[in-house]
Order: structure tokens, then C-alpha cells, then sequence
């Protein structure tokens, strides 16, 4: 068997693991549980619902840092700017003050499988 015979497929198999979405690796149902136990004391995710103590996450997903009329936004995270996607959000729950020194939630999700499942319930909230 010639090298680009094995490479060929190597390469395919490559290309589908980089377009997955990391958020496939978790379960939105448990993220949903997973959401009301650790996330919904502080966050709304209703449409139009105006968040008091942390901002609405409806549409997070691809939503840039800082970026909805919440009001309590720390200035870091308002300046971070960058759009929350599943990597950058695997980040932000590991340890928000590392991600965004100066950013303002205190909580943190320390398993990586709370994390997926919790990412992959907000990437349904559209």
C-alpha cells in the first residue's frame, strides 16, 4: 500500500474531527440540568428577558463578550469583546477571572463534562 493511500483517508478523517463542533462532544439535556443547578440562580435565557444579576445567554453562542444592554458588564469583559463560541466558552467556565482578569462571575464549572453538556445547551438557545 502506498503512503497517499494512507494519507488520503488520515487526511478525511482529519477534516471531519476540525468541522465538528466541540459542542457536539456534550449533551444538551444534561446541559439543561446542568444549566437550572448551577447557572439559572444568576442567568435568564427567556427572549427579551432582561437579566438583573448576570446578562441573558439566549444567543450567547456566537454573540460577542459584553456586548447586550446588561448593565453590570465589568469593563474587562466589555473590552475583551471577542465572540463566545465552544472553545472560548470552555474557557470562560473553566475560570472566568484567568480568561478575563477583572470579569465579574465568580462561579466555575470544574468538570469538563458539566462543561460540554452546559455549552451544548447553550448552543441550542437560538
Amino acid at each position: 500500500m502506498t503512503i497517499s493511500r494512507l494519507i488520503a483517508p488520515a487526511a478525511a478523517l482529519l477534516a471531519v474531527a476540525i468541522a465538528t463542533p466541540a459542542a457536539a462532544a456534550g449533551d444538551a439535556a444534561k446541559g439543561a440540568t446542568a444549566f437550572k443547578a448551577k447557572c439559572q440562580i444568576c442567568h435568564v435565557i427567556n427572549a427579551g428577558q432582561k437579566g438583573t444579576m448576570a446578562p441573558n445567554l439566549r444567543g450567547v453562542v456566537g454573540r460577542k463578550a459584553g456586548s447586550t444592554d446588561f448593565a453590570l458588564y465589568s469593563p474587562q469583559l466589555k473590552a475583551f469583546g471577542k465572540p463566545w463560541n465552544a472553545a472560548l466558552l470552555d474557557q470562560w467556565l473553566t475560570a472566568p477571572a484567568k480568561l478575563v482578569p477583572g470579569a465579574r462571575m465568580a462561579m466555575n464549572v470544574p468538570a469538563k463534562a458539566d462543561r460540554d453538556d452546559v455549552i451544548a445547551y447553550l448552543t441550542t438557545l437560538k
